[in-house]
């Protein structure tokens, strides 16, 4: 009898356990990649403010792969997720995505970059456009006449015409004017560093270096550029912009060779982000975003239908207020943004 009562006891203790993670509401996230430098760390965030809040997470990234990003969403779907966070490395064919998600119920949440369906539950970024502007604002300030060379982003993110839209809004009167010629305009393949190397090394040969500012749409392109620059002798002297004050190009403005970056603060971001799907998971709808017609962050009219959105400020980063902005923020360690620089502001 003494037995039977423990063993009793023993099986009611193992109903009062917690959940269990299978018993847990699932959330997927999706990256397009983690060679850009800000995703890891995103994921990393967005696990734990996840986990923290008691949802079940599996997370997979895509290594630039449209196709295999589009099947790992649907594979978190198989799974139970009931919403989805998405770094997408093509927004047109991430579409398809979320149209299956959408048959099934499941929420789709576009981070930073917009995927093009009205069918998306959220779309959370920054002010894409004014970072464009900023850029080309900053680059004017040091050179505001002569020969421009246009290094856009990846072609398949829509980020990277929001951004040149910003960079044409403020460059087009002096480019009409004739104070401005543009030399070369090319776009670079999924971000990569190195193929901006190789697009600059080309530009300089076909140029014969002849020109006076480069705006570059990211920190990592711009760093690529400035590699087959230093070669060419012109690192430093030549103006060019970037994006996302990582801490590379931080260090690089630190050293005077990036002119400019824009700060996304993604620490506002990636909580904006997990707090949205987790109300989304719970079927709430007040969810404080705004519509805005997939026209218009598209910029084609062909594109019908709202989508609910969200949109933080950035800030634009210079030698001048670089320790301000992103050292005593927080953002990016004293030690990331001024190593091996002589004669650096103290602590």
């Amino acid at each position: 009898m003494k037995r039977l009562i423990l063993f009793s006891l023993a099986v009611a203790s193992l109903f009062a356990l917690p959940a269990s993670a299978a018993d847990k509401v699932k959330i997927g996230l999706s990256f397009s990649d983690f060679a850009t430098e800000r995703w890891p760390r995103e994921r990393d965030e967005m696990t734990k403010l996840l986990t923290d809040a008691g949802f079940d997470v599996v997370s997979q990234e895509a290594n630039q792969d449209p196709k295999l990003q589009n099947d790992q969403i649907a594979n978190m779907i198989t799974q139970g997720a009931k919403v989805v966070i998405v770094v997408a490395q093509d927004g047109d064919s991430t579409a398809a995505a979320v149209e299956e998600a959408a048959k099934k119920g499941v929420k789709i949440i576009a981070y930073d970059r917009l995927i093009k369906s009205p069918k998306i539950a959220a779309y959370v970024s920054f002010d894409n456009v004014d970072v464009g502007r900023n850029q080309a604002k900053g680059v004017l300030a040091k050179v505001n006449k002569g020969n421009f060379v246009l290094l856009g982003g990846s072609p398949t993110d829509n980020n990277a015409h929001l951004f040149r839209a910003g960079q044409m809004e403020v460059l087009n009167p002096l480019i009409k004017s004739g104070q401005i010629k543009v030399v070369a305009d090319q776009w670079v393949e999924n971000w990569d560093a190195a193929n901006a190397k190789k697009l600059m090394e080309n530009i300089l040969t076909s140029t014969g270096k002849k020109f006076d500012a480069v705006v570059a749409s990211n920190d990592g392109t711009a760093l690529g550029a400035l590699e087959a620059m230093k070669v060419a002798g012109m690192a430093g002297k030549v103006p060019i912009s970037g994006q996302d004050a990582t801490a590379a190009g931080c260090n690089s403005i630190a050293r005077g060779e990036l002119t400019v970056t824009i700060l996304k603060d993604t620490r506002k971001l990636t909580p904006l982000a997990t707090t949205l799907a987790g109300a989304l998971a719970k079927g709430q709808k007040n969810l404080g975003l705004k519509p805005y017609k997939l026209a218009d962050p598209t910029g084609d009219k062909k594109f019908t239908g709202t989508v609910p959105c969200k949109f933080l400020q950035v800030f634009q980063v210079t030698k001048d207020n670089l320790k301000k902005l992103v050292v005593d923020s927080g953002f990016q360690s004293y030690e990331g943004v001024y190593k091996d620089i002589p004669n650096a502001p103290a602590k």
